[in-house]
């Protein structure tokens, strides 16, 4: 998720009337906003932290601190030099860095880095590299995480580390540890992430010896028992075992490192549970707390599907991963039926994220910043007072995503809480975001890896400096060297401005030419300075400078092997060797040249986001081609430095080998599961040559049980992508009978009988569906005892009941459910009905669009009545204000709209294939929204109706939902709320679980 590309020359620039300099290529923001690069020359800075007496520190991924005495000091003293025990391999590295409130009164500065050694043994292990990289036949480079405490002496750190927290093993090198920061309540909060594999459904299955973390399983972990890999932050489920910290966010005595009282598990033996706060992440890469408050927030960076963020107000709180995503069910690890998921499933209490985006969505309608590739890596709150940006930015939450390159604000709704239907875009094109921060003056600041900056993001009510910019043909080359510059690329934000050139050539305050474009001769040799202050029609002004090399020029690298033509496979040992010439150094010593190994991970052919993976100096060396999901591809990139320190850097892009696999059922058109999604086969994928790819079978499926797989795999097992095409088939077979198990379903203290429920028996997996008295009956079971289970098929309208048969001949299981309510006293029931169209067409057409309707009778809805409502376009009833509400949030919500129904609430259009239509009967009252488009999706299509009763039930339908997560609900929210938003009975929310032969009831009290 973090990741970087090869660092080019820049200089700190300082301002006449502003401090810090404008950046060539700056974010677009919101009116009177500007960018402005506050500290430059960095190496890969992955956090930043103010200290209350004007001090700023930096983390950089390679486990040097910086510290700054102020916002305009341009030459950092190190504080701190871990990096021989910092693996700085891929993702992993120096990542968390805090500051106590009262620093430097308490002299202390925390730092959370990935250890570079085994859990018990002592760094360094691997160095910056891995020997054994993950997916091949070795362990990966098994690291820890450490959490320490540097004492501060002026800007120096004094004595030895001290550490207070040692764990968080990872076998694979992404999902690392995260962040730091404290609360109001002077606790430390920690984070880190699974440590599990990003390629395929990891329970611990991988590496030689299989296990290395030594995860429940023991040397062969199988489904549905072990408890490895992602499992790992559903460890303090699982007691059988020493608890570890994969996955979750600590809360300890910052002196200390223990756990501390009203932590939820503070009365464990186990010292790791007791730090536990909150647990099922997996890769909660940044925390921020809600200002006035000891409420943590966490950007959890998802695996192929979505992004969270995600309210820790609940000690205890277990966010589901990897059982659950986005708020849904993960299909990986749902197809591989283990245990540690199937027992949440049963149970319930996963909590669901605040707010979740989708990889293939915008976060904002409209705006600039693309989809694919994803990762929430940036959070902070803006205070509720005191700043100088606007009202509408008090108690927002600002969220950075890095492969977006974008930086959102979430304003605050009436409750406070940061309100997912008031999010705009804020940064569209930042620099590589991996860390925000609120600074001095109520600036936003952020930490900027690729480029090696810290950005501020500064707001100007009335006049905005302008933003300076030029060229220097050439900046190098013998002396004389006369070079031409020209200063037309610099712009001003605000219209009408009239802008001014003063040129300094030489760097000795001087100004030397005026004008856009100037010349100047640099008659002897050695580098300098030249500088461009442009100045606006109200005197604000704002420089930024070149280095001009007369007498030098930068050398030129080669790269001699590989070519790029060669293609690679996962575990391929590539060799390189490069070269570079100089014109005054002539062929540089090996010393000077740098390489960097970078991974390419695209969502599509011109959409890339960068994994570091390795760096090397010499002109030879050789590394082994990573696993990693397609499409994706290696950079090798060769940068020589001469003695003047002027640089070159080429590059060869590297492609690898692929194959297409095949995924088939017999019989055809079953369910599969591959990586992270499940799908109906066949099926096919392109993967890379020698990539690991996990595969499920889930079942049963109908009256078809698993069989077999044609490479002789598991249920759920591991393959190694071939070299050539390949066809993988799951056998199914029918299943017969035996015995038999009857028994009825109801719905407790009413007696009715609860039709269209799912009852499965286990072991073996099996359902069935009750009929309409709520009988059910399973047949083909050999003698022994079964576990029986009845939920309402979806799982959404009762809390499952359970029993247990002895089936040595007909028994009778009678199980009784209790009914989903809310706090005012409705209830559903889902079940097959046919579904209510309407008949006559209402004006309602486009996007975003409402019309009224008169009921024929008074509706009572939540002890009011209505004669009247509001159909929104974006599948909403609504008795309340008439405005349309595209982004649809979980139910009971504050935020508008209210007194509502939602069928199908989502951001939907209306085109000229599409209707609104209505229809009244004895006694009800329907409307229909049919062949409404998914937006963005002209090709998704669906089509659902409302139907209210008198009596003031009401029904909900579907028709002609095809297989598609975001047609059957991947994205919508389905359920009833009352007129303050208080109390709502919610049937799914993000869930695809939405069926043409399902319809849900909602039944008055």
């Amino acid at each position: 998720m973090m990741l970087r590309r090869p660092l080019t020359a820049a200089c700190l620039i300082a301002a006449t009337l502003v401090p810090g300099s404008s950046p060539a290529t700056a974010a677009t923001l919101p009116s009177g906003f500007v960018e402005q690069i506050v500290f430059t020359g960095l190496t890969q800075p992955t956090n930043v932290e103010f200290a209350p007496d004007g001090r700023i520190f930096v983390a950089q991924k390679n486990g040097v601190i910086k510290v700054y005495d102020s916002l305009s000091d341009p030459t950092p003293d190190t504080f701190a030099d871990l990096s021989a025990q910092v693996n700085n391999f891929w993702d992993r590295g120096l990542l968390g860095l805090a500051l106590p409130p009262n620093f430097p009164t308490s002299p202390y500065v925390y730092v959370l880095y990935t250890y570079d050694a085994k859990p018990g043994g002592t760094a360094p292990t691997w160095g910056d590299t891995c020997p054994n990289p993950p997916g091949d036949t070795a362990d990966g480079c098994v690291v820890t995480g450490r959490l320490s405490r540097l004492k501060a002496v002026g800007n120096q750190m004094s004595g030895p580390e001290e550490v207070l927290v040692t764990d968080w093993c990872q076998q694979y090198p992404s999902h690392s540890v995260g962040d730091l920061a404290f609360g109001a309540d002077g606790a430390l909060y920690a984070s880190g992430g699974d440590g599990a594999s990003f390629n395929w459904t990891d329970w611990g299955q991988d590496g030689n010896p299989v296990n290395p973390c030594g995860d429940p399983g023991g040397a062969n972990p199988t489904p549905p028992t072990a408890e490895g890999g992602a499992l790992r932050s559903q460890d303090v489920r699982s007691t059988g075992d020493p608890t570890g910290l994969n996955g979750s966010v600590i809360r300890i005595d910052p002196a200390t490192g223990a756990g501390l009282p009203g932590n939820p598990f503070a009365s464990s033996t186990d010292a790791n549970a007791r730090r536990i706060h909150s647990y099922g992440l997996r890769n909660p890469f940044r925390l921020t707390v809600r200002p006035g408050t000891s409420e943590l927030w966490a950007g959890d960076v998802g695996w192929s599907t979505w992004e969270e963020i995600d309210r820790l107000a609940v000690p205890g709180a277990n966010f589901g991963w990897p059982c659950h995503e986005g708020g849904a069910r993960q299909p990986g690890y749902d197809g591989a039926n283990l245990n540690l998921c199937e027992s949440l499933y049963t149970a319930g209490g996963a909590t669901g994220p605040h707010y979740a985006y989708n990889h293939a969505s915008k976060v904002v309608a409209g705006e600039t910043c693309p989809t694919g590739g994803s990762a929430v890596s940036g959070l902070a709150f803006y205070p509720a007072s005191g700043g100088a940006y606007p009202a509408e930015y008090r108690n927002a939450l600002f969220f950075a995503d890095y492969s977006r390159g974008c930086v959102w604000s979430m304003a605050a709704g009436a409750d406070g809480l940061p309100d997912p239907t008031r999010i705009t875009t804020f940064a569209a094109g930042a620099s590589s975001p991996v860390d925000l921060e609120i600074g001095p003056g109520g600036d936003l600041y952020y930490a900027d890896i690729n480029g090696g900056t810290i950005r501020r993001l500064r707001y100007y009510p009335a006049n905005r400096p302008p933003v300076p910019a030029f060229t220097a043909t050439p900046s190098s080359g013998p002396a004389p060297l006369t070079v031409a510059f020209d200063g037309s690329g610099s712009t001003d934000p605000d219209p009408g401005d009239i802008l001014t050139y003063a040129w300094d050539f030489d760097g000795n305050g001087t100004t030397d030419a005026t004008g856009r474009t100037a010349s100047y001769t640099y008659a002897t040799a050695g580098p300098r300075t030249a500088r461009l202050t442009v100045t606006d029609s109200t005197g604000a002004a704002a420089s930024t400078t070149k280095l001009i090399s007369p007498g030098d020029s930068p050398p030129v690298p080669v790269i001699d092997t590989p070519a790029g033509s060669l293609l690679w496979k996962v575990g391929d040992t590539v060799g390189f060797t490069g070269h570079a010439t100089d014109a005054q150094d002539g062929t540089l010593p090996a010393s000077r040249l740098h390489w960097q190994l970078v991974l390419q991970h695209c969502s599509s052919a011109t959409d890339c986001h960068s994994h570091p993976v390795q760096e090397f100096t010499g002109s030879s060396g050789s590394f082994t081609a990573p696993d990693h999901e397609y499409p994706s591809h290696l950079d090798l990139i060769l940068t020589a430095t001469d003695s003047a320190g002027l640089t070159g850097t080429t590059t060869v892009r590297l492609d690898p080998r692929t194959v297409d696999l095949t995924f088939g059922t017999a019989p055809a058109g079953l369910q599969l599961t591959v990586g992270s999604s499940t799908g109906t086969a066949p099926f096919t994928r392109t993967v890379i040559v020698g990539s690991t790819q996990s595969v499920s079978a889930p079942t049963p499926q109908g009256s078809y049980a698993f069989g077999s797989w044609s490479d002789g795999g598991a249920q759920t097992h591991v393959l190694t992508a071939p070299a050539t095409a390949a066809t993988v088939t799951a056998t199914f077979t029918p299943i017969t009978s035996t015995l038999s198990v009857t028994g009825t379903a109801t719905v407790a203290g009413t007696g009715r009988p609860l039709a269209g429920a799912t009852v499965t028996l286990n072991p073996g997996g099996r359902t069935t569906t009750t009929s309409a008295t709520g009988g059910y009956a399973f047949t083909g079971l050999t003698p022994g005892t079964y576990g029986v289970t009845v939920t309402n098929g979806l799982g959404r309208c009762v809390t499952p009941a359970t029993a247990s048969v002895i089936v040595d001949g007909p028994k009778v299981a009678d199980l009784s459910v209790t009914a989903r309510t809310d706090g005012y006293g409705y209830t559903c029931v889902d079940a097959a009905r046919p579904f209510r169209p309407g008949s006559t067409a209402l004006a309602l057409t486009g996007d975003d669009r409402v019309a009224p309707v008169t009921l024929p009778f008074a509706f009572p809805y939540y002890g009011r009545t209505y004669t009247s409502a509001t159909v929104d376009s974006n599948g909403v009833l609504s008795f309340g204000a008439a405005a349309s509400a595209a982004a649809n949030v979980d139910v009971p919500s504050a935020g508008a709209p209210n007194a509502a129904i939602y069928p199908f609430w989502r951001d939907l259009g209306l085109d000229t294939g599409s209707q609104v239509l209505t229809a009244a009967g004895p006694g009800t009252f329907t409307v229909e929204w049919r062949n409404a488009y998914v937006y963005g999706y002209r090709s998704h299509r669906v089509t659902f109706s409302v139907t209210l009763s008198a009596t003031g039930d009401i029904e909900v339908g579907y028709q002609a939902l095809d297989a598609r997560a975001d047609e059957q609900g991947g994205s919508a929210t389905v359920g009833i709320e009352n007129e303050t938003g208080t109390v709502g009975l919610r049937y799914a929310y993000a869930e695809p679980v939405l069926r043409d032969e399902i319809s849900v009831l909602f039944r008055r009290p």
